[in-house]
């Protein structure tokens, strides 16, 4: 695209946005009134403020200050749509489980994975494709993959970790959850196919949150260059996988692709298209391992200066490898013992959730605490209006897994810890990320002692939050431990 045709564009495109924010500014006859706020800047509104306070890591003081200058529901212009933001477990429980709010996600995000993604769909698609994915993140599944896993975390630390002086901790975790989510969703072992989809992956998530040109040199382009070939290699792990099948050479419970690919509805006929299982793959190798190495990233960033909570931590999990033979991998018995160390996961999201927050889409005017959410403007919920709310976590900054240990609805209001979201969207991986975590961490602090390597222990969030220089730590080998 030259220049000329895109200035063009641009000047047919913004006269439009202009006048779709005017008109959607001004509340209707006999509704409710709009939330107090200010849209900003036509197109830009308030999203170069948001971003720049993500990446100086001061969003949470960003979105406070937005909630005591307008109160708990306000509105603003993100992305170029009216949005609307709620805040508290009031207002997340309204988004949450209202069913005329629709998943709403960047544009660059929907045409880099798929528009059939379970992001994308609502009603009864949404239903179907939700309850196919379940079938294989289900215990009764999950059980089963505890061993894999187990072998993935040890080959890891054997391969990147031991007799290392200095590791740094982000790539290495990605590393290993992207690795431990490909050999379970696809089958794939170590090798080049799951290198060059751990590199293509990669691009993928550089034009997540990016304009959607597709210009050259651009993110967004990258990211369309790196969707196409990782497309290309799950279509053709599908077409495989659909063919072992048919030969009786893997079964349902084999990978994802193979669980997805035996699914039927009443008549018999396959319960997704392969353009939906593809779709569903790129969401669930995105999801399955870039926030659960961010978790673990963070968790042993904690510890370094938690002694306490490590030693606990060692304990509890030394406990359980007493009643392990030499060698003996984990099992789902052993990871429910591990209650310390999902709290202190717990207590780590709530402190640096992976995902600060996201939008839905109203498909219908609605309205919230007096206040009207037009049709087809966004809503957006923050995690940190709940976690950092001292009336719900006491001392809301100070890190306290104990927290965790009574969740009873008169302790923490329904709604209020959502590192996962919630409602009938709520992350269907959770149980998955805790197995996951429990794994990594029992063999992490069993097997090394670390110390941070940058005295300045500061994050960024670009979406995501990215510890300083990736968390660089000089490690100590402990004895040696099966």
């Amino acid at each position: 695209m030259d220049l000329a045709l895109l200035l063009a564009l641009m000047a047919i495109v913004i006269p439009v946005l202009l006048h779709l924010l005017t008109r959607a500014s001004k509340p209707r006859p006999g509704t409710a009134k709009l939330p107090p706020g200010s849209l900003g800047l036509p197109v830009i509104g308030q999203s170069l403020d948001l971003l720049r306070a993500m990446r100086a890591n001061t969003a949470e003081q960003w979105i406070q200050a937005r909630v005591d200058r307008y109160g708990p529901v306000s509105k603003l212009s993100l992305f170029g749509i009216p949005t609307v933001l709620l805040t508290g477990s009031k207002g997340n429980k309204f988004l949450f489980f209202n069913p005329s709010l629709a998943s709403q996600q960047p544009q660059s995000a929907q045409r880099i994975i798929g528009e059939r993604n379970i992001l994308e769909l609502m009603g009864a698609d949404h239903k179907r494709v939700r309850g196919a994915l379940l079938e294989f993140l289900k215990p009764d599944m999950l059980r089963l993959y505890v061993g894999k896993i187990d072998d993935e975390v040890r080959r890891h630390l054997d391969e990147n970790w031991a007799g290392r002086r200095t590791v740094t901790v982000m790539p290495l975790m990605k590393k290993l959850t992207f690795d431990i989510i490909s050999l379970l969703l696809f089958g794939l072992e170590g090798g080049a196919v799951r290198d060059g989809l751990n590199r293509d992956f990669d691009h993928v998530m550089d034009g997540m949150w990016s304009v959607p040109v597709d210009l050259p040199f651009t993110a967004f382009r990258r990211s369309l260059k790196a969707s196409a070939s990782a497309r290309r290699v799950l279509a053709g792990i599908t077409r495989e996988t659909k063919a072992k099948l048919q030969r009786g050479e893997a079964s349902r419970n084999s990978d994802l692709i193979a669980c997805l690919l035996s699914l039927t509805d009443d008549s018999g006929a396959p319960l997704l298209s392969e353009e939906e299982i593809v779709d569903n793959a790129m969401l669930s190798l995105i999801a399955g391992h870039d926030t659960s190495s961010i978790l673990l990233t963070f968790l042993i960033r904690h510890l370094a200066n938690d002694p306490d909570t490590l030693a606990a931590m060692v304990h509890e999990h030394e406990e359980v490898a007493k009643s392990k033979g030499d060698g003996e991998a984990l099992t789902w018995e052993d990871l429910m013992k591990l209650k310390l160390t999902w709290r202190a996961a717990q207590e780590m999201l709530r402190l640096v959730p992976p995902v600060l927050g996201t939008f839905r889409r109203a498909t219908e005017d609605l309205e919230f605490d007096g206040y009207l959410i037009p049709k087809g403007w966004q809503v957006m919920w923050m995690a940190p209006t709940t976690h950092k709310d001292g009336s719900i976590f006491p001392e809301p900054d100070k890190f306290n897994p104990s927290r965790f240990e009574n969740q009873a609805a008169s302790v923490v209001p329904q709604c209020s810890f959502v590192a996962f979201g919630g409602g009938p969207r709520i992350c269907v991986g959770m149980e998955f990320a805790r197995i996951e975590t429990l794994v990594a961490m029992h063999y992490l602090v069993r097997r090394f002692r670390w110390k941070l390597c940058c005295k300045e222990n500061t994050f960024v969030r670009d979406p995501a939050p990215s510890p300083l220089h990736g968390l660089p730590i000089e490690l100590e080998p402990k004895a040696a431990s099966p």
